[in-house]
């Protein structure tokens, strides 16, 4: 399967909220039970949240596609003049462990040429992720009671890697 990276547009929008909808399903259901992670998608997955990341300065978001299916996304942003942050990293559960989430991560990195470092946060349940990272060379220097945004309630590990 021939995979292409490739910038999103407002067009694959649906599709990506699809493609998170179900890999959070997938990945959350057994950790935040399914109503919770029903909540989470609709707020920040839902079409209209990803248009906002679309148009937001100093940020990148790219997608895995095949040609036939959109297979991952990932979303990073300029945080101050020498660190990047990697909002989100998704590869559709049928697409994992195919090389597409590094693919993504390569890609990312590289649209930051003037970054130093590349931060991000992980839920700690999520081993598969965690697994990923440290494999990736991220070193844990952190955590927080709130992933995502200031009241989110979800516990992350924050995780670094030098550029």
């Amino acid at each position: 399967m021939t995979i292409f990276i490739r910038s999103a547009h407002e067009r694959d929008l649906p599709a990506i909220s699809k493609l998170l909808g179900e890999t959070w399903h997938a990945t959350y259901d057994a950790i935040y039970g399914v109503e919770r992670v029903a909540e989470i998608t609709v707020e920040w997955h839902s079409v209209a949240a990803l248009k906002d990341n679309l148009a937001k300065p100093h940020s990148e978001f790219i997608l895995a596609d095949t040609g036939d299916r959109i297979l991952g996304m990932a979303y990073a942003s300029m945080v101050d003049g020498e660190t990047a942050m990697l909002h989100q990293l998704y590869v559709h559960p049928a697409g994992q462990g195919s090389g597409t989430g590094t693919l993504l991560l390569e890609e990312i990195i590289g649209c930051f040429p003037g970054a130093q470092k590349l931060r991000l946060e992980v839920e700690e349940a999520n081993s598969a992720a965690v697994a990923f990272y440290k494999r990736q060379a991220f070193k844990q220097v952190g955590q927080t009671s709130n992933c995502g945004k200031a009241d989110s309630g979800i516990p992350a590990l924050i995780f670094e890697k030098s550029l």
